[in-house]
C-alpha cells in the first residue's frame, strides 16, 4: 500500500499544478471576457465535444479497456498489451474522425435554422472549430489507460497540464496582441484547445513507443476488441445518460441566464479542484489495481484495498467540501473578481459553488465505485442507476429553476449525485460481499468529529474577519492564505489523535522519505 501511497503522491502533485493552472486559464478567461453570453456560447461549445470524450474515451471505452488489456497483459506479456492497444487507437480513430465530421457538418449549417438570438449561433460556430478536439483527446485517453496499466502514472497526469498551459499561451500571447476584438480572442482561445489536444495525445503516445510499443493500423474484429464493444455497450449507455444529465442541466442554465453557463461550469471546476487532486488521482491508482484483484478472482484482496482507497478519498473530500462551502465568497472573489467580471458577478457564482459543494463527497466516492463495477465486468447495474438518476435529476431541474433559477439547477445535480452513490453503494454491496463498506464506520466517525472543529475554526475566523478595517480583497486574501492552513492542521491533528485507520501506511511513507533524505 505504502507504494501506491507513492503513486498517488506523485499523481496528486501533478494534479495540483494542473488544477491550479486551470483555475487561472478560468480566471484569465473571465477577466478578458467577462460573464458575458460570448463567454457561455464558448463554454457551451467546449463542454460538447468533451461530452463525447468523455462519453467514448474516459467514460466506457477506458472502464472497458483496462480490466481487458490487464487480462491481455497477464496471458500474452507487453507484446499482446502492445497489439491490443495499437487495434483499439485504430478504431477510436475511425470512429472519433467520423462523429467530428458529421458534427463539423452539422453544426456549420446552424443559419439555415433562423429566429434564435446571436449567442445560439456564435455557439455553433465554436462548436465547428473545437469538435476536432474530440480525435485527438480520445487516443489521449487510450494511450493514458495503458500507461496506468503499465504502472506509469506520470505522463498521464501531465495530460491537462499541456491543454492549460496551450489555452493560457494561445490567449495572452497571441489573442490578445494579435485579434481583433472579442470574437477574435475566442478564436485564438479555441485554436489553445487543438494546440493542447495534440499534445496531450503526442506525449503519452511518445512515452508508449519509447517503452517498445509501434503503432500499427488494426482494424480486424479481434476477440478482445469484440469483448471491449461488448462491456462498452451498456456503459456507453450508462455515460450517455449521465453526460446527457450534464448536457441538459447546462442547456437549461443557457436558456436561463445569459451567464449561466458560465457561472455552472467555472464553479463546477472549482468543486472538482479537490476531487481531481485527491479523489481523481486515488482512482486512478487504484482502479487498475483492483481490476488485476478481479482478474486473478482475488475477493478479499479486492474489497481491502477497494475500502483503502475509498477511505482515503472520503478522509480528504469530505472536509474539503465543508471548507470550500464555507469559504466559498471569499475564494470566488478572489480567483475570478478582475477585469470585466465584478465582485457581483463573483457572488452570484460563489453561491452556486456552495451547493455543489455539498455533493462533493458524493461525487468524488462515486468514481472509484463505479469503477469496482466495472472491474468485475460488471456494466449493467451502473446503467440503471444512472437511467433512474438522470429522472432525478431533469425532473428536480425542471421543478426547481422556475423559482431559483440556475441555484435550482445545481441543487438538482447535487441531489441526484447524492441519489445516485447510495444506490451504487449499496448495489455494490449485494454484488461482492467482500465490498461490503460497514467496515468505515469507524473511519466515518473520526472524519466526522475532524470536519467538525475544522468547521468550527473556519466560521470562527470568517466572523474575526468581519472586523478587520481592511479593503474587500485583503479581508479575502487574509481569510483563505490564512484560515486554510488552520483548518488543514486541525483536521489533521483530530485524525492523527483519533488513530484513523491508514495512519499507518502514511507514517511508513513519511519514515521511507525520511530515511531517504538521511
Amino acid at each position: 500500500m505504502s507504494k501506491r501511497l507513492k503513486d498517488i503522491g506523485v499523481v496528486s502533485l501533478l494534479t495540483i499544478a494542473s488544477r491550479v493552472l486551470g483555475l487561472a486559464r478560468d480566471s484569465f478567461t473571465l477577466a478578458v471576457f467577462g460573464t458575458t453570453w460570448l463567454t457561455d456560447a464558448f463554454y457551451t461549445a467546449y463542454n460538447l465535444p468533451n461530452l463525447f470524450r468523455r462519453l467514448l474515451a474516459e467514460g466506457s471505452l477506458t472502464a472497458a479497456f483496462i480490466p481487458t488489456l490487464h487480462d491481455e497483459l497477464h496471458v500474452r506479456n507487453r507484446a499482446g498489451a502492445f497489439a491490443l492497444l495499437s487495434n483499439v487507437a485504430s478504431w477510436l480513430f475511425v470512429v472519433t474522425g467520423v462523429l467530428v465530421l458529421f458534427a463539423m457538418a452539422v453544426f456549420s449549417q446552424s443559419r439555415a435554422f433562423g429566429g434564435y438570438e446571436a449567442k445560439y449561433y456564435v455557439a455553433a460556430d465554436l462548436t465547428v472549430l473545437l469538435f476536432p478536439y474530440l480525435l485527438l483527446v480520445s487516443l489521449a485517453a487510450a494511450f493514458s489507460a495503458t500507461l496506468n496499466v503499465l504502472d506509469h502514472f506520470t505522463e498521464p497526469a501531465l495530460s491537462p497540464i499541456w491543454l492549460n498551459l496551450a489555452m493560457i499561451a494561445s490567449l495572452g500571447g497571441a489573442g490578445l496582441h494579435f485579434a481583433h476584438g472579442p470574437m477574435g480572442e475566442i478564436h485564438w482561445l479555441c485554436a489553445g484547445v487543438l494546440v493542447g489536444g495534440f499534445f496531450q495525445m503526442a506525449v503519452p503516445g511518445a512515452v508508449l513507443i519509447s517503452l517498445g510499443w509501434r503503432p500499427r493500423v488494426d482494424l480486424s474484429l479481434s476477440p478482445r476488441v469484440r469483448e471491449i464493444g461488448a462491456l462498452m455497450a451498456p456503459g456507453l449507455f450508462g455515460t450517455a445518460i449521465y453526460q446527457i444529465n450534464i448536457l441538459v442541466s447546462r442547456l437549461l442554465a443557457f436558456r436561463l441566464h445569459d451567464s449561466g453557463v458560465t457561472g455552472m461550469f467555472n464553479m463546477n471546476r472549482l468543486m472538482e479542484f479537490p476531487i481531481g487532486v485527491f479523489a481523481i488521482a486515488i482512482s486512478t491508482v487504484v482502479y487498475p489495481l483492483i481490476a488485476r484483484h478481479a482478474t486473478e478472482r482475488n475477493w478479499d484482496a479486492m474489497g481491502a484495498d477497494f475500502r483503502k482507497g475509498l477511505r482515503l478519498i472520503l478522509v480528504l473530500n469530505i472536509p474539503a467540501g465543508v471548507g470550500l462551502a464555507l469559504l466559498s465568497h471569499p475564494i470566488v472573489r478572489l480567483l475570478y473578481a478582475h477585469g470585466k467580471t465584478t465582485d457581483a458577478d463573483a457572488n452570484s457564482m460563489a453561491a452556486l459553488l456552495g451547493y455543489f459543494a455539498v455533493g462533493m463527497p458524493f461525487f468524488s466516492a462515486v468514481n472509484l465505485v463505479v469503477r469496482a463495477f466495472y472491474a468485475v465486468k460488471d456494466t449493467r447495474t451502473p446503467v440503471k442507476v444512472a437511467t433512474f438518476d438522470f429522472f432525478v435529476n431533469v425532473g428536480l431541474s425542471l421543478a426547481l429553476m422556475g423559482s431559483l433559477g440556475v441555484r435550482g439547477l445545481v441543487i438538482a445535480s447535487t441531489l441526484a449525485i447524492i441519489v445516485q452513490t447510495a444506490l451504487l453503494v449499496a448495489a455494490l454491496s449485494r454484488r461482492i460481499p467482500t465490498m461490503n463498506l460497514s467496515l468505515l464506520l469507524p473511519s466515518l466517525w473520526r472524519i466526522a468529529a475532524g470536519t467538525g472543529l475544522m468547521a468550527g475554526v473556519v466560521i470562527l475566523g470568517l466572523r474575526f474577519g468581519e472586523h478587520l478595517s481592511m479593503p474587500r480583497h485583503g479581508v479575502d486574501l487574509a481569510e483563505v492564505v490564512l484560515l486554510i492552513p488552520l483548518a488543514v492542521a486541525a483536521y489533521a491533528t483530530v485524525l492523527w489523535l483519533l488513530r484513523i485507520e491508514g495512519r499507518e501506511d502514511l507514517a511508513q511513507v513519511l519514515g521511507k522519505l525520511r530515511k531517504k533524505r538521511a
